[in-house]
């Protein structure tokens, strides 16, 4: 098969697209990045009166671990498929959402190479024609006269 086939196989594959969609995604959110770590900093003072209170407040759960490690211990197997259950399913939605995340960026994307494809030769018609134009005028001039 021709690597231009190959190629636009791939191109037209719901794997491509949700690999481009999880890409716009991991970009918007860099994008938010500087906002969220100048939230943090202004938190830091806060968290450092949160640790000076740790040893109390680790003292005061200390006392109710062990009867709640025993409830959960009795629940994890029924706990870990619903939870397995719940993963998966949400991970097809999300490979579905980024697939037509992905598709709507290619989209767009291309539709934008084409539109400038297009302004690039609508702008170079004329220029042609315009020469076109003067060259046959200049032509008649020199001609002989009758």
């Amino acid at each position: 098969m021709p690597l231009n086939a190959e190629v636009k196989k791939l191109a037209e594959s719901k794997p491509f697209y949700a690999v481009a969609g999880a890409g716009d995604f991991a970009v918007e959110k860099l994008r938010e990045l500087p906002e969220q770590l100048q939230r943090l900093q202004s938190r830091r003072v806060e968290s450092g009166a949160t640790a000076r209170d740790l040893p109390h407040i680790a003292r005061k759960y200390a006392s109710t671990v062990q009867v709640k490690a025993e409830a959960v211990a009795k629940d994890l197997p029924e706990k870990a498929k619903e939870y397995a259950d719940t993963i998966s399913a949400k991970a097809a939605l999300l490979y579905d959402q980024f697939a037509n995340r992905g598709r709507k960026v290619v989209s767009r994307v291309t539709g934008e190479a084409a539109l400038e494809l297009e302004e690039v030769s609508t702008s170079a018609q004329p220029a042609t024609a315009t020469r076109t134009t003067q060259a046959r005028k200049s032509t008649r001039g020199t001609g002989p006269k009758a």
